[in-house]
């Protein structure tokens, strides 16, 4: 079975398993989305929910999160890792945001990528979920173990491994395979011992005897 073929097989078998596949960062705005994924790099999105669960009660819009003290704002998310970061760069995406975007998040990856902390898998995830514009495929942990494990790869890089997987995967599914993979990631095909038999991909998984 080529690349291509397996992507599709693939996409089959993990909708059934998770049929609502999205990002598990809660939010309600671009803007929300945007604070959270930027919170979840080297944090499980877990913590980052119970963190922006009040967090977003208090900053409620794009102005509140720029107009705030910096010792205020980096001392409510000091829970997370590299919080310090973390809060100078989303206080300067949200001036920014005000500044050159008219308080609204770009959608175009160009534009995007311009934000304080913000990367090709932010991007990604943010074009993806919110205005369901697939640019490319967001590339965390999760897909590229994965992606290594299940053969559509033999690069380590994150930007390598998205150009294989867009090459191989049709662009109406680049949003969901990343969700699928991060998904059975979690659940099954973790990365200290993977549940061989509950896997559903098991018998297509050239790594299945690790």
């Amino acid at each position: 079975m080529d690349n291509k073929k397996k992507i599709l097989e693939i996409l089959k078998r993990l909708k059934k398993e998770y049929p609502n596949p999205r990002t598990a960062l809660n939010y309600k705005s671009p803007f929300e989305l945007l604070v959270a994924t930027i919170l979840s790099a080297q944090t499980t999105d877990i913590h980052v929910n119970r963190v922006t669960e009040n967090l977003f009660k208090k900053y409620k819009t794009v102005k509140d999160f720029a107009k705030t003290p910096f010792d205020t704002f980096r001392k409510d998310i000091s829970s997370i890792n590299f919080y310090n970061n973390k809060a100078k760069n989303i206080q300067a995406s949200a001036k920014m945001i005000i500044e050159k975007f008219n308080s609204k998040v770009p959608r175009t990856m160009d534009e995007l990528v311009t934000l304080p902390g913000v990367a090709r898998k932010t991007a990604n995830i943010i074009l993806s979920n919110v205005y369901g514009i697939n640019e490319g495929i967001a590339v965390d942990t999760h897909v590229k173990r994965l992606s290594n494990r299940l053969w559509l790869t033999k690069n380590e890089d994150p930007v390598k491994i998205e150009q294989d997987l867009m090459a191989i995967t049709p662009k109406e599914e680049w949003g969901n395979l990343s969700h699928l993979l991060i998904f059975h990631g979690r659940k099954i095909c973790q990365a200290k011992k993977p549940n061989h038999k509950e896997c559903v991909l098991y018998d297509i998984c050239p790594s299945r005897n690790i």
